[in-house]
């Protein structure tokens, strides 16, 4: 069986072979490492491999693994949906929340992080092509929600994420990303301090990082088939 270490391995090498093709350095990319339904011991594991960002989708099987795992040097993002009722769990545990996507969700977010931790770092979820299946705020509403959150105290925009439908092909994938990559230029050239486009995952990774993404959310090529979450 091929261990998360191999994978890991693996997945890096994707990430530099994209990296070059596209001339970017490899510096550039961050990887994070989808950790959902996945045990404490899978993510210690990794963690072993020196790798330190993971992403959870469910709040609270999240909550308890993290706790589980206090000891380690680890950066939480929670790249799930965020119920009103969650929004103290997101504030007070994760690093990073990237699923923003709508005012008031940024606005308890902010309110609820606990004054000694650094503020929580954020990025707004875009509905890249309009899919009728998935969260995300319209391309013309971003700019308006973004300024809106440079208000707040508690939180720091970071930039856009999105989870657009499959599309068949590198050049069909590489598209998508690249309107999501125009969108963040012209949120920069309107004067928004952004540095970060957390786009692609197992399927289509090299094609976000072609079209600019500088954090890929890689969870089955990593930890492999996904188990039964208990908790979310």
């Amino acid at each position: 069986m091929t261990t998360i270490h191999d994978n890991l391995q693996s997945v890096h090498q994707r990430i530099a072979s994209a990296c070059a093709a596209s001339r970017r350095k490899v510096s550039e990319v961050t990887l994070l490492a989808v950790s959902k339904t996945f045990g404490p011991d899978a993510v210690r594991e990794a963690s072993q491999c020196k790798q330190l960002a993971f992403g959870e989708n469910y709040i609270q099987e999240a909550v308890e693994k993290i706790a589980l795992l206090s000891e380690l040097p680890l950066q939480w993002h929670c790249i799930g949906p965020i119920q009103t009722n969650k929004s103290r769990l997101v504030a007070t545990h994760f690093d990073w929340a990237h699923t923003i996507d709508r005012l008031k969700l940024a606005q308890r977010l902010s309110e609820q992080r606990p004054s000694h931790l650094k503020p929580l770092q954020v990025c707004i979820q875009v509905n890249i092509d309009g899919s009728a299946t998935k969260a995300g705020v319209a391309p013309d509403e971003v700019l308006p929600l973004a300024r809106e959150l440079m208000t707040l105290s508690g939180i720091t925009l970071r930039g856009l994420m999105t989870i657009p439908e499959p599309a068949p092909g590198l050049a069909a994938q590489k598209a998508v990303h690249l309107r999501t990559r125009a969108l963040f230029d012209e949120l920069r050239a309107a004067g928004l301090p952004l540095d970060t486009l957390s786009m692609g995952m197992t399927a289509d990774l090299e094609a976000a990082i072609a079209a600019g993404s500088t954090m890929v959310r890689v969870g089955t090529a990593i930890f492999g088939k996904r188990a039964t979450a208990k908790a979310r």
